[in-house]
């Protein structure tokens, strides 16, 4: 399919991580196209990740708990879209039955990627999402493959800062006396998921371990983790930073480039570390980390389980009520794997 001087449409409106995800594929889609025009259509809550993001041209975002959470509403969304030019391809990567609507009234030439099974019929090309091979991140860049795309080398997930978000960190860290000479390790404890979170006490006392040591202890997250952060912070004997709650997702992304380290759960923040070329220490279970683990990133993976069923979801795995929970990972090991990042930074 050819793709260069084309306007294309990008629809995708999953959540934090996943959009983070498809910076690769937006990268790759660039390089094929470096003269279209390359609309991303995304949930407006997320805006701030594509902000600035050099591979498209223009955001369109949707309010999908508020104004366009009806058909009506996506139809403006459609409407909008073809306002700014009539779309030749829309590529979507959602396939869920809004985003599968909003691609097809969007009503461009041709309107391929994914699709939910009641708007297949309306597709001109269906990609399949490999599920069971790929990483997620590859999974998006093989719909392009599936276009004819040969040439799917990149930078791997990438969140572009600015200069105004870049000051709102250095001083909120300036008011904390971060100087930078500081070894800076942050700790993302939070999770949608609560099987996915590791125990509050040993977050406590792993950031004790490297406070005792002079280290800055960070902690990030945001509105809804601010209880759990605090329920932490009372157990500590060492003061940590804490921006839980207190950045957008710029400046987020601003504050944690400043980290030498990242201690974090299986968590949409955690790829907006991996977007600032941060080291992790990631904690997972009961998802796949082969599928959803950390991108191209400098990253030791400390894992709850001890085999995967390719095709079984995490959902399945947490109602068949046989996974044990992250406690199975010790602070030993945790300490352990961010001593060796912190020394190969």
């Amino acid at each position: 399919m050819e793709l260069d001087h084309k306007r294309i449409v990008v629809t995708f409106l999953m959540h934090l991580g996943d959009v983070i995800l498809t910076t690769p594929f937006l990268e790759v889609l660039r390089r094929a196209a470096p003269h279209s025009h390359i609309t991303y259509v995304m949930d407006e809550k997320l805006q701030e990740v594509m902000q600035y993001n050099p591979n498209i041209d223009a955001l369109v975002t949707v309010d999908k708990k508020g104004r366009h959470n009806s058909i009506s509403g996506l139809n403006e969304v459609a409407k909008e879209i073809n306002r700014q030019g009539k779309p030749d391809i829309v590529i979507n990567l959602h396939p869920n039955e809004r985003t599968s609507y909003l691609a097809w009234k969007i009503g461009a030439k041709v309107t391929t990627g994914m699709s939910h099974f009641l708007f297949r019929p309306f597709m001109t090309k269906y990609t399949r999402l490999d599920r069971k091979t790929l990483h997620a991140a590859d999974m998006y860049i093989n719909v392009l493959e599936q276009l004819g795309v040969s040439n799917t080398m990149n930078h791997g997930l990438t969140i572009e800062t600015s200069e105004a978000w870049d000051n709102q960190a250095h001083y909120f860290y300036e008011t904390y006396d971060v100087t930078r000479d500081d070894i800076v390790i942050g700790f993302n404890i939070g999770s949608a998921v609560p099987e996915k979170r590791w125990p509050r006490e040993r977050f406590a006392h792993v950031a004790d371990y490297f406070g005792h040591q002079g280290y800055k202890t960070v902690f990030f997250g945001g509105p809804m983790d601010q209880d759990m952060v605090n329920d932490v912070v009372q157990v500590m004997e060492t003061e940590p930073i804490i921006t839980t709650g207190k950045f957008s997702l710029g400046p987020l992304a601003s504050a944690m480039k400043r980290c030498q380290l990242m201690i974090t759960n299986d968590s949409g923040p955690m790829h907006v570390a991996i977007s600032q070329h941060v080291p992790i220490v990631a904690l997972y279970g009961p998802s796949n980390p082969f599928f959803y683990g950390p991108y191209r990133a400098n990253a030791i993976v400390l894992e709850s389980m001890d085999k995967y069923e390719v095709g079984k979801s995490m959902k399945q795995v947490i109602r068949e009520g046989k996974y044990k929970g992250l406690q199975v990972i010790s602070e030993e090991a945790v300490i352990d794997a961010a001593e060796q990042l912190i020394i190969t930074k």
